[in-house]
């Protein structure tokens, strides 16, 4: 082959892969960018998905935790069980009252609170917000449960995006904003004042976690709850003990 043609095929080669190259790696930045979370969304939009997804699902395993309670108050400590859009909810909730952190099994369906107490037999029916607690079934509220809070947020922006779920494979996005404590006391009946809120949602659709930061008790220091949401779509028959 002349050395003409020859140098022609090499320059041609070497555009040619110069080329590939430029595409493939814009393929994979794009992918990056999108990878398994939901990228750049309007928040707005993913959180009032999130809010349909949590308002169909027929159930969900429901966590609540804080580190600790301000000095001398009566409140929530933790709660971890099932709710349902009966609604009802079933599980088991630790309260500090008077001195004391017992952690109780609970039932909530029919518009009525049963709790097993500590040092009593069987199951009696309770005021919940006697123990600074809502009625648990009502948090499943698409009105004035957990899912209140979303189209209440105001300030909202998308975070960072952190893994999660099973082996942390998923890609969890965070959104930030406020939210009034007239909102919040549907979560914790005696809130009051602008709230912190950051929410975990998954795919666009399922809200894993909200962490709120405020006066959730009178007199009290600010404090934080962090919610949890797993297994959706679980079924279960909840009755009254």
């Amino acid at each position: 082959m002349p050395s003409r043609t020859r140098t022609h095929v090499r320059r041609t080669t070497a555009l040619a892969l110069a080329v590939a190259t430029t595409l493939a790696l814009g393929a994979c930045s794009d992918d990056e960018g999108s990878g398994d979370g939901e990228g750049d969304q309007d928040p707005a939009a993913v959180l009032e998905q999130a809010k349909q997804t949590f308002d169909d699902t027929e159930g969900v395993q429901i966590s609540l935790s804080t580190d600790e309670l301000p000095d001398g108050v009566t409140g929530l400590l933790s709660a971890d069980g099932v709710g349902t859009h009966a609604p009802a909810f079933e599980g088991t909730i630790k309260v500090s009252y008077a001195g004391m952190e017992p952690q109780v099994p609970v039932v909530a369906v029919d518009g009525k609170v049963y709790a097993q107490l500590p040092l009593v037999p069987g199951w009696d029916d309770i005021d919940p917000q006697e123990y600074g607690a809502p009625d648990p079934a009502t948090l499943m509220s698409p009105e004035d449960g957990f899912t209140s809070l979303l189209p209440a947020t105001d300030d909202l922006e998308q975070g960072e995006q952190v893994r999660g779920g099973a082996d942390n494979r998923e890609v969890l996005t965070e959104y930030t904003g406020t939210v009034a404590g007239d909102t919040v006391k549907n979560v914790i009946p005696t809130a009051s004042g602008d709230f912190d809120v950051v929410y975990t949602v998954a795919d666009g659709k399922e809200l894993r976690e909200v962490v709120l930061t405020g006066i959730f008790y009178p007199d009290s220091e600010e404090m934080t709850y962090t919610i949890g949401f797993d297994d959706y779509g679980t079924a279960q028959e909840i009755t009254a003990p």
